[in-house]
């Protein structure tokens, strides 16, 4: 391979690594920001967003270089990936940014008691989305494809956290606008978690060559093997 074209292709990885750095730490400062009720770290992600939005324009101008240039359909799928890769790192930031935005509203707001473990659902959630950018990383498939079905665990306390603000709605009408803040918080972490799938998928795709999103191969090889 030209060795030019190989640098290239290193930085587009490294773009991809370093816009996944800074997703991961907006999206753990939107709910250290939620939790200490601080103002300040919610302003700091929304200028974490705007420096992961200009990552993306960054790789995308990369990607249609590369794609002029691209001989190997190894060195295709990099590149179709890594457009794929940093579309939901960009709205990984995006629901970063809304997290923060309702820990602005909810620190004007007296806190309210709802019995429900945020820190497993969040916990949860983030270390799916680094084992999916370490999973690009180290080039690791089976790694990627482990984060996939822990995506239903994420769903399933979402769920389980929006029950309760409806009950606490129903049995507390004064608490109805802190509830939805919250309803929204719990379903921008989930889609966290959706989006950390969707990489993994794309790893998979990038280093084994099968598209697994519709076919029910999660976990293991092509059917049959």
């Amino acid at each position: 391979m030209d060795s030019h074209f190989e640098r290239e292709l290193g930085s587009l990885r490294e773009k991809i690594l370093t816009m996944g750095g800074h997703a991961e730490a907006a999206a753990n400062r939107s709910v250290q920001s939620l939790v200490q009720r601080n103002s300040d770290l919610a302003l700091q992600v929304k200028q974490s967003d705007e420096i992961i939005d200009k990552l993306e324009v960054d790789i995308e101008d990369c990607v249609v270089q590369q794609l002029t240039k691209a001989p190997l359909a190894t060195d295709l799928r990099l590149v179709t990936a890594a457009i794929k890769i940093s579309h939901d790192l960009e709205r990984i930031g995006d629901e970063a940014t809304q997290i923060a935005k309702r820990a602005m509203e909810l620190c004007r707001e007296p806190a309210i008691e709802i019995r429900f473990n945020l820190t497993q659902m969040t916990g949860l959630s983030f270390d799916m989305l680094k084992a999916a950018l370490d999973s690009f990383a180290n080039r690791d498939p089976a790694a990627a494809r482990a984060v996939i079905p822990r995506d239903k665990e994420v769903d399933a306390l979402n769920k389980t956290f929006h029950d309760l603000l409806a009950r606490q709605m129903v049995e507390h009408p004064d608490t109805i606008k802190r509830c939805l803040h919250w309803m929204v918080v719990s379903k921008s972490i989930e889609r966290i978690a959706d989006h950390a799938t969707n990489i993994a998928e794309n790893v998979v795709y990038l280093y084994e060559g099968r598209d697994i999103r519709h076919t029910g191969i999660k976990s293991g090889g092509a059917k049959g093997d």
